[in-house]
C-alpha cells in the first residue's frame, strides 16, 4: 500500500523530482505508517477519534508504567493495515523525552523496524 512520503527531519510532506507530492511504497510505507501511528494523539484523527495514544490523558504529566506505554505503542502499530504482530523497545526515558522503536511483522512475514 502506498502512503504520502514524509521528510524524516521535519515529519512533513515532501516533493518528488517532478514537483509533485512524493509517495512511499512498501516496505517503507508500512514502517512510516507505524511510526506515524506512534505519534498520533488520541482523538487527533477527526473521523476515527478512537485511534491514537492517550498522551494527554495518561502519559504527559504523569509517570505511567513502562509496560503501559509499550502496550499503547504496540496497540497503535497493530492499527496499520498489514501489520500482524508488533513489539516495542523503549531505549530512552529521560526528562520528558521518550525514544525507541517498534519492531513489527507484516502479513507477508517480513520484519521491519520503525522509530519513534
Amino acid at each position: 500500500m502506498n502512503t504520502l512520503l514524509l521528510d524524516r527531519s521535519v515529519w512533513d510532506l515532501t516533493l518528488n523530482s517532478a514537483g509533485n507530492i512524493a509517495m512511499a511504497s512498501e516496505p517503507y510505507s508500512q514502517a512510516q505508517d507505524v511510526s506515524s501511528a506512534a505519534r498520533t494523539v488520541l482523538g487527533e484523527v477527526y473521523y476515527q477519534t478512537n485511534l491514537g495514544i492517550p498522551y494527554f490523558g495518561q502519559i504527559l504529566g504523569y509517570r505511567p508504567p513502562l509496560q503501559f506505554m509499550k502496550a499503547q505503542y504496540i496497540k497503535a502499530a497493530l492499527t496499520v493495515p498489514g501489520v500482524n504482530a508488533a513489539n516495542c523497545f523503549i531505549t530512552t526515558l529521560t526528562d520528558r523525552e521518550v525514544t525507541g522503536q517498534i519492531q513489527f511483522t507484516t502479513s507477508d512475514g517480513s520484519t521491519q523496524t520503525a522509530g519513534f
